[in-house]
């Protein structure tokens, strides 16, 4: 589906569209985020005169109006979003802190006041970090850990066990050399 619709006569580049008298631009028709992140639904727009900016939300549980406004003046926010939207007079608005549940499409309507309109629309996908991931990270990560050092331990264990090993057989040896060289002279002395 396009990002932009619009009715009759209509000349449209790119996710621009002109009409008679009311154009709408909306340049990011597809937005991810995160859980908490506060987004930006960006639209610019121009006509003649002021227009009313109405967005609405839809998603597979309908659809629910969210504001409705004219720049300049207070916006007629909806009590589902009370404190979770601020409107800008290019017609955009910010979502605070959104959640999974925001994740859907944005129908923005702009009309002027002669009658004509026009709407687009952004498509919102809202993502959880996922903390069984992290957690399995974690867990791995310990695991890693503990393996190297029992390896390092190991490592070390088998170093000194050389270590004596080679210590232990010096010392035959020298015995053996010093038995070797009293034994020659004990011979020498007794021939």
């Amino acid at each position: 589906m396009s990002p932009l619709y619009n009715g009759s006569s209509r000349k449209q580049s790119d996710n621009l569209v002109f009409c008679q008298g009311v154009s709408l631009y909306i340049p990011q028709p597809a937005i991810n985020a995160t859980v908490e992140e506060d987004i930006l639904l960006s639209v610019d727009y121009s006509c003649d005169g002021v227009p009313t900016i109405e967005w609405k939300y839809t998603s597979s549980w309908g659809v629910q109006k969210i504001v409705e406004w004219k720049p300049g003046t207070q916006a007629n926010i909806s009590q589902s979003h009370k404190d979770r939207v601020c409107t800008f007079d290019n017609g955009s608005i910010q979502l605070f802190s959104v959640g999974v549940r925001d994740s859907g499409s944005y129908i923005v309507t702009v009309t002027e006041r002669l009658g004509s309109s026009r709407f687009g629309t952004i498509v919102l996908h809202v993502s959880e970090i996922l903390y069984e991931d992290l957690h399995f990270v974690a867990v791995f990560l310990a695991f890693l850990v503990a393996v190297a050092a029992l390896l390092i331990s190991l490592m070390w264990v088998c170093n000194k066990c050389a270590y004596k090993f080679q210590r232990k057989r010096r010392h035959k040896l020298k015995e053996s050399t010093t038995e070797e060289i009293e034994l020659q002279d004990i011979e020498d002395i007794e021939c």
